[in-house]
Parts: C-alpha cells; sequence; structure tokens
C-alpha cells in the first residue's frame, strides 16, 4: 500500500466532521477545523497549507516567536495553549484570536497588550469543566462574571469558551464534558446578553463527539499531522 500522505489525512478528517455535522443536523460550515501545529516546523505547515489549510493552532509563545516569522503571512494563527501573563504581550502581534483565557489577571494583561498594539482579539475562556487539579482554566461558576468582565474590556471580545476535559480511550465518557460546556455558555449568553457564538472543543480523539455536542473549533494535531517527532527547532533541518 502507498504510504498515507497529508492530504489523505486531512481528507479522513473532512470526512469525520461531514458524518459527524450530518448526525446532528448541522451545516459542515458551523464547524471550523484548527489543525494544532506544535512541534512542527515550517516546512510541515507549508504542506499543510498546499493542502487547503489557512489556519493554525500554536500553545508554546517562544516556538510561535520563531516559527510563526518562517512560515507565509497568509496564514492566520490561533493561540491555544496555557499563556502566563509575563507572556501576554507576545501574543497581539502573532494571534488573531486565544483559545485559553483562564484568569482575571491574565485578562488584564491581554487587553494592556492588545492596547498597546491597538488591536482587538476574540477570545474564549477556558473552562476546567471537570475540575482537574493538572488542568489550567477557570471553575465554572466563575465563568458568568469573567465573561462580562472580559466584554466590559475594549480591545477583548469574548466569543465563547473553550474545554479540553480528561482523556477517555472511549470518546462517549467526554460527551457528558462537552455538554457541561454547552449549557454554562447557554447559561452566560442568556443571563448576560452577550452574544458567545463558539465552543472550542473536542480534539483529534473525540471531535465527532464535540460536533454532535456544538463544538465550532477543533483542535486537531496528531489526526492531521500523524505522530509528533522531536519538538521543532529554529536550527532544525525540518525548517
Amino acid at each position: 500500500m502507498p504510504e498515507e500522505t497529508m492530504q489523505d489525512r486531512i481528507d479522513r478528517i473532512e470526512e469525520r466532521i461531514a458524518a459527524a455535522c450530518s448526525r446532528c443536523g448541522r451545516s459542515r460550515a458551523s464547524v471550523n477545523l484548527l489543525p494544532v501545529s506544535k512541534t512542527h516546523g515550517p516546512k510541515t505547515i507549508a504542506a499543510a497549507a498546499e493542502c487547503g489549510l489557512s489556519v493554525f493552532g500554536e500553545n508554546r509563545i517562544q516556538e510561535a516567536q520563531r516559527k510563526i516569522p518562517l512560515c507565509s503571512g497568509a496564514l492566520r494563527w490561533h493561540f491555544i495553549g496555557h499563556l502566563q501573563t509575563n507572556k501576554a504581550r507576545f501574543v497581539p502581534p502573532l494571534f488573531d484570536m486565544v483559545h485559553s483565557l483562564d484568569s482575571p489577571r491574565l485578562m488584564e494583561a491581554l487587553e494592556k497588550a492588545c492596547a498597546a498594539c491597538g488591536r482587538t482579539l476574540p477570545v474564549t475562556l477556558e473552562v476546567n469543566v471537570a475540575g482537574e487539579g493538572s488542568k489550567f482554566g477557570m471553575r465554572p461558576e466563575e465563568v458568568p462574571a469573567a465573561v462580562e468582565q472580559a466584554d466590559a474590556l475594549p480591545h477583548l471580545e469574548p466569543v465563547g469558551l473553550m474545554t479540553i476535559p480528561p482523556f477517555a480511550e472511549d470518546p462517549e465518557k467526554t460527551r457528558r464534558h462537552f455538554v457541561s460546556l454547552r449549557e454554562l455558555r447557554d447559561d452566560c449568553a442568556r443571563r448576560s446578553g452577550i452574544e458567545l457564538p463558539e465552543l472550542s472543543m473536542g480534539m483529534s480523539h473525540d471531535f465527532e463527539v464535540a460536533i454532535e455536542e456544538g463544538a465550532t473549533w477543533v483542535r486537531v494535531g496528531t489526526g492531521i499531522f500523524g505522530k509528533r517527532g522531536s519538538p521543532w527547532k529554529p536550527d532544525s533541518s525540518e525548517n
């Protein structure tokens, strides 16, 4: 058999997204695929772009600072990892959206950084729906006030919520966490009157269940790029 190509993997992901949308009566256009390109270099990202992908997710500021300038200026970038407040100033020049806003303190730091750059960033608030001690994210009860706080900041635009549920081999076991995030989003929108159209949830192993429960951004890494090799470095031969 011929070796599987990146286009093959992307086509298969697209088929699975379309099938999940069909099962729950949603339009394929209502779900955005966000390829997670962490540890992959500009050469691999360029190959993905040639397959039609144009928005990529990164989760490490230092890696993104080195990598993004080496990639096509036509690509767009979303930050999806944990962001330390002292690195918030590096986000607005590089990224078009932040999925992982997880504290009021970070909110203020990012607002200051965006104001200095004269730009507004859409953000989703990260929620620790399962209460895992090892995960970042706000507690569900903190989210309504945080949404209103973000909305009051002139350079941040809260557009929804994000979560990373506990890993389970059976994707069905994550469904209840996706339901919880959707219900929390709906409650926040109803109480605040703020439109929150986005739900960033679901990864390579469980994105179909996430779509069935309302995901609008699914973050897929290994499903597109295959198993991760050594992390990309600026002096790597893969550049």
